[in-house]
């Protein structure tokens, strides 16, 4: 048997402002080894966290892991249809990061982290379902 797991959204310390950050995605770290999320901070990051509640600096927000059992919204940049894998939006831009956006056509290394099931316009949260492809390289 396995003690102290959980299943769903958890809370955990928010390591930077995720204020009205709800339907973006996070990656797991720590500060001195208490565990915090944060906004991917690389395309390549493993953002595999979608914020659910968001709150400020070292409050506790309330994420939810992405799997595949269970379709998730997440910030989208950009537009998308049913079936266009998507990536991590360009962290270089503060305000996308944490977003989603489809596979880009120029070159370099992306993360697959989801799969569109519907069209999606810039700014929606966009319904997809997570599909842990890996590394893509353009």
């Amino acid at each position: 048997m396995q003690t102290n797991t959980r299943q769903g959204d958890f809370p955990v310390r928010a390591g930077e402002d995720l204020t009205g950050k709800e339907d973006y995605l996070v990656k797991l770290t720590h500060d001195t080894g208490v565990p915090e999320v944060k906004l991917p901070e690389a395309n390549a990051d493993y953002a595999l966290y979608v914020v659910t509640e968001g709150a400020a600096d070292t409050k506790n927000v309330s994420v939810r892991p992405i799997e595949a059992g269970r379709n998730v919204r997440i910030k989208l940049k950009g537009t998308c249809n049913p079936g266009d894998l998507l990536v991590l939006a360009d962290v270089a831009t503060a305000a996308d990061k944490g977003k989603v956006r489809i596979l880009p056509v120029s070159a370099g290394t992306y993360r697959g982290l989801a799969i569109a099931e519907e069209a999606g316009v810039d700014g929606q949260t966009v319904l997809c379902r997570p599909a842990m492809i890996g590394n893509i390289t353009v």
